[in-house]
């Protein structure tokens, strides 16, 4: 009878020198389709939220505003009201946003001259390779 005192024997197959590279998994990209169906199933939802809160709150209120009157659903008031409110947070931010482009316009204008060919508005691939083999519009 054989005792052996020591490690178990390594039951895993020897290593070799060219291990193989791991798999890759694909990555499924969002796409713009992706992003305008979500944006649509959020809306309809948002909607449908909506037709309730119309629904619920049917009862007809007295509403005065600037010289005017008259009697509108509650529901209705109130969506006027978020909406006034939705345009006072948009229209300084709208103003912001252009702003912001005519800053970025005319530094993208200041750095034009210093990036040669390149960046040529409506100048494909080829042409532009051109150009840069050839900055003198092919005059060798």
């Amino acid at each position: 009878m054989t005792t052996t005192t020591g490690a178990s024997p390594d039951r895993r197959p020897p290593e070799s020198d060219t291990t193989q590279p791991a798999l890759r998994q694909h990555v499924v990209r969002s796409t713009r389709t992706s992003r305008t169906w979500t944006a649509v199933i959020l809306f309809v939802f948002v909607l449908i939220l909506l037709l309730v809160f119309v629904l619920q709150n049917g009862q007809r209120v007295k509403v005065s505003f600037l010289g005017f009157g008259g009697h509108l659903p509650l529901a209705v008031t109130m969506l006027f009201a978020a909406i006034a409110g939705a345009l006072l947070i948009a229209i300084p931010g709208i103003g912001r946003i252009a702003q912001l482009r005519r800053i970025a316009r005319r530094h993208r204008n200041a750095e034009a001259p210093n990036r040669g060919h390149s960046d040529l508005p409506g100048v494909n691939g080829a042409v532009r390779r051109a150009l840069r083999r050839h900055p003198h519009g092919g005059e060798s």
